[in-house]
């Protein structure tokens, strides 16, 4: 028994780590040095959203986990099997819950006028925010970003 809490206890902490960065401020190591295209544009709208960054990893983790410490409850084949069936369940349940909880972030989605007389919309998180008229340079790349235009 002590050993499934101890279980559950890391996969919560693990759960908690995957969540998704939309942080237009921090970049992944492969992006460093990669040069992506840039344009100049100005915000038209704005308006809060929510990020959800569920990736289904909190279920399945926790699927698997609920489904060892389950086969270890009964002490025949039988009760085993069946402790694993209701230990996945419970444990997929759970797993999904605590990774729903910990990837959920504000954000705000702007819709930009390029230079070049196009639409484009971006989602990101509100660590920096736009107004309406502000002058901003969307990055493409994996993930897209805006930041200040700072001509």
């Amino acid at each position: 028994m002590i050993r499934s809490a101890i279980a559950l206890g890391a996969c919560t902490f693990l759960l908690l780590g995957c969540a998704n960065r939309t942080d237009p401020s921090t970049y992944s190591v492969g992006s460093v040095g990669q040069v992506n295209r840039s344009v100049a544009g100005k915000i038209i709208s704005s308006r809060a959203v929510r990020i959800d960054g569920n990736t289904g990893t909190g279920g399945a983790v926790g699927g698997v986990t609920g489904a060892v410490a389950g086969s270890g409850i009964g002490g025949s084949g039988r009760a085993n099997a069946v402790g694993a069936i209701g230990g996945a369940v419970v444990g997929a349940i759970i797993g999904a819950a605590i990774e729903q909880s910990g990837s959920q972030r504000e954000g705000m989605e702007y819709v930009i006028a390029t230079e070049n007389g196009s639409l484009m919309t971006i989602a990101q998180q509100t660590d920096v925010q736009f107004s309406e008229g502000d002058k901003v340079i969307i990055l493409y790349g994996s993930p897209s970003r805006v930041i200040r235009d700072p001509r």
